[in-house]
């Protein structure tokens, strides 16, 4: 993956270690002004096919789950197995196995001397045993987002749920709960046992925590899986440091989490999310949407949304929880707008999720029961066909199937999962196959997470044909797999990244890297307890770009990817311009070390400096822009003042605002340095927090011309958070930390 040398460069490849700070968020705001796709669902193709439908793989092993239902959406029952088909990538299989699951053959039998069955959410047991378990059965999980949730919310929630049991549940439900605060965790197992659903749902009324997590470990106690059915972050991140502060990622994170819970289970899956609503903050939440859904389809899991706000008519301009509006926008009617809008984009996500799972979302409503009765239509009678695929390669590609049934009435409907992916061993990988595994997941339109790894992006003008884009990349150390040779840890890393143009998809730029990095003992674990940064960058010319970005972990192979829409402004020759506004708590000497060697795989140009170097020193991006009170934060942005300007006459500062309000600001300065080529005026205002409360900020760079009318404003985002205790890791008031930089590249100048 080679670009064109005048528009890529790795500017200097920095693996540095970074302060951490206890939050619980991963956040990586895409640049401004970047094109946002619609999060919703493709149109229905033609033939009426359930893409939510599961496909499990044991070995060559694959089952699919076949609803058929006649024109009024009701099952069709006594199909003989001579009437499937199955055709996978063209080519016909043979039906093994071949069973119907009847839920209502087990909904109207007697009741009388029934013993209560659990299943572990997170059983690995033979998929063959547990069918025989979970035949004619319809698996219920209703998830709790304890994050989203407010006090009565929560027990609006809770009360249809028992509701639920107490008389809307047969015996043919088999019903778990899951709850997701700081993790995910798990209160029932999949249970017919009314009386112990009850008592977990009890548990989690406000100020119940501490039988909550007794409950979370009687879940266990009795099967040792909990260990793999307990969301213990691997999924974003494995110290809970500063990835995913600002929530949305989390939520979602948790969501694909429940699906890989229950992968393992048989059968299709309803899980039933009470929610207060899931925003997505941009472009740079799409990944795990994605990821989410994917997890979902191929758990065959279908995910009923259920706003628990109910039906509410809202009061215009909000209740006393809220500030009153300014200025004129309650008489032009823009308050009321904003507050119906808000509430809508907290929804699209929830409908996205549903729709692309099969399942359905519930909004204003003041009863729940319609949403438990919908679950159990949908989780009517279905086929269950297994066949042993004729391909045995364990290759991870994807494999389209195909099912058709002869002799249905007109009008029936087929509902079942187009595909799957095979398995793949990385630890038998070929140099071969490694390349091609990254060749694959750079051309595959799914995202791949199981590397958790959070992408910055800014922008910075070069000249009136060029613009440096850097990149910086985080991934959490503990998260990954160190090997010990001669002493010493060490891992690998393979780092790739590929701009194409929006419209024709030509590559414009590519990025290929292979870091390795040894330690020594005491050095391991000092970067244990930190973060490990990636920086990189491209050189392009004005336009609209798609940027992919991709980490893959040597001694696993795990793969973490990231896509980013990039939309570069052309230069105004009679307008100020800002750059990017980018954020900072560090500041690194750029030096060598022995700890860290580069590859170097991209045959592009390499920058001898870059806009982030000032005065010797580079700025370290803070990837997921978390701050703490005993930290200083170094703000860089550049600005372009007109061709005929003076940018040495140019001022700029800061305002900040929390909640809409503005709650300080700095002082307008000079700039700290004028570059006679690019005719950019650079800012650096350095900054102490202690000043500031605790949350969530909009910070907004200000420029003006000394003595004229031009001003320009670009903004950022950051949460504060308090310093950690004493007996914790420290985050250090000062940022010291030391780099570990690989030897600069050749460099032969822009």
């Amino acid at each position: 993956m080679t670009g064109p040398k005048n528009h890529l460069a790795a500017y200097s490849l920095l693996l540095a270690l970074v302060a951490t700070s206890a939050c619980l968020a991963i956040r990586a705001q895409a640049p401004q002004g970047q094109a946002t796709p619609s999060s919703g669902p493709p149109p229905p193709p033609k033939v009426p096919v359930n893409k939510n439908a599961t496909i499990h793989a044991t070995v060559n092993l694959v089952q699919i789950d076949v609803q058929v239902t006649d024109r009024d959406g009701k099952p069709i029952k006594g199909l003989k197995a001579e009437q499937f088909s199955v055709s996978e990538d063209t080519k016909l299989q043979k039906i093994s196995t071949f069973d119907y699951y009847d839920v209502a053959a087990i909904e109207t039998a007697s009741s009388q001397d029934r013993t209560p069955l659990t299943i572990p959410l997170g059983s690995v047991a033979p998929p063959e045993q547990l069918q025989q378990q979970l035949r004619d059965r319809r698996l219920i999980v209703l998830f709790f987002d304890m994050t989203s949730l407010e006090p009565d919310q929560l027990i609006r929630s809770i009360n249809a749920a028992d509701k639920f049991v107490r008389t809307q549940m047969t015996p043919a439900d088999l019903v778990g709960i899951v709850y997701f605060g700081n993790q995910l965790r798990v209160l029932a197992d999949f249970t017919t046992d009314k009386d112990f659903l009850e008592k977990a749902i009890a548990a989690l009324r406000p100020g119940s925590e501490s039988q909550l997590s007794a409950l979370a470990d009687a879940a266990s106690a009795s099967d040792d899986y909990f260990s793999s059915s307990e969301d213990t972050d691997a999924a974003f991140t494995a110290d809970n440091t500063e990835f995913n502060i600002f929530n949305t990622d989390r939520k979602l994170a948790a969501v694909e989490s429940v699906s890989e819970v229950v992968a393992n289970l048989p059968g299709r899956k309803a899980v039933i999310e009470f929610t207060g609503g899931i925003t997505q903050t941009g472009e740079e939440n799409r990944s795990e949407l994605e990821a989410a859904t994917n997890a979902a389809t191929r758990a065959n899991v279908s995910i009923y949304e259920v706003d628990a706000r109910g039906l509410l008519a809202e009061i215009p301009g909000g209740d006393a929880t809220t500030g009153a509006a300014s200025g004129t926008s309650m008489f032009s009617g823009n308050a009321v707008f904003a507050q119906t809008q808000s509430r809508e984009d907290s929804r699209e996500t929830l409908s996205t999720l549903a729709s692309d799972t099969g399942g359905r979302a519930f909004f204003d409503l003041g009863d729940f029961s319609e949403a438990f009765s919908a679950v159990q239509a949908d989780g009517t009678g279905y086929y269950l066909l297994g066949y042993y695929s004729s391909d045995s390669a364990r290759d991870g590609r994807w494999r389209n199937v195909k099912v058709k049934v002869s002799g249905l009435p007109s009008g029936a409907h087929l509902r079942y999962r187009e595909g799957y992916y095979a398995p793949k061993e990385f630890g038998v990988f070929t140099t071969e196959d490694r390349e091609r595994q990254i060749e694959d997941a750079m051309d595959s339109d799914s995202p791949l997470v199981e590397l958790p790894v959070a992408i910055e992006t800014a922008q910075f003008r070069l000249s009136d044909t060029q613009v440096f884009v850097p990149i910086a990349a985080k991934i959490a150390s503990s998260a990954l797999e160190w090997a010990q040779k001669s002493g010493r840890r060490q891992t690998e890393f393979d780092f790739a990244a590929e701009i194409r143009t929006v419209g024709t998809n030509r590559v414009v730029g590519a990025l290929r890297d292979t870091i390795t990095v040894q330690l020594d003992t005491a050095r391991y674990q000092q970067v244990q307890q930190q973060a490990l940064l990636y920086q990189g960058g491209f050189i392009l010319q004005p336009g609209n770009y798609k940027l992919k970005f991709l980490v893959r972990e040597n001694e696993s192979g795990r793969i973490g990817t990231f896509e980013e829409n990039l939309s570069l402004a052309a230069p105004e020759a009679d307008r100020l311009q800002l750059s990017s506004v980018l954020l900072s708590s560090q500041l690194e000497e750029v030096k060598k070390t022995s700890e860290v060697k580069t590859q170097a795989l991209a045959q592009d140009a390499r920058m001898q400096s870059s806009p982030l170097d000032v005065g010797g020193e580079r700025i370290v991006p803070s990837v997921t822009r978390v701050f703490t009170d005993q930290q200083t934060m170094y703000v860089f942005f550049q600005a372009y003042p007109p061709a005929k300007s003076d940018p040495a006459s140019l001022r700029a500062g800061l305002v900040f605002f929390r909640n809409g309000a503005r709650v300080s600001q700095t002082p307008m300065v000079a700039p700290d340095e004028v570059d006679p080529k690019t005719h950019a005026a650079s800012f650096r205002i350095s900054l102490p927090l202690t000043e500031l409360a605790k949350g969530s900020y909009t910070l907004q760079a200000i420029a003006i011309e000394a003595g004229g009318q031009d001003a320009a404003f670009a903004r950022n985002y950051f949460a504060l958070r308090a310093a950690p205790k004493p007996a914790e890791t420290p985050t250090p008031s000062a940022p010291a930390q030391p780099a570990i930089t690989p030897a600069p590249s050749p460099a032969p100048g822009r």
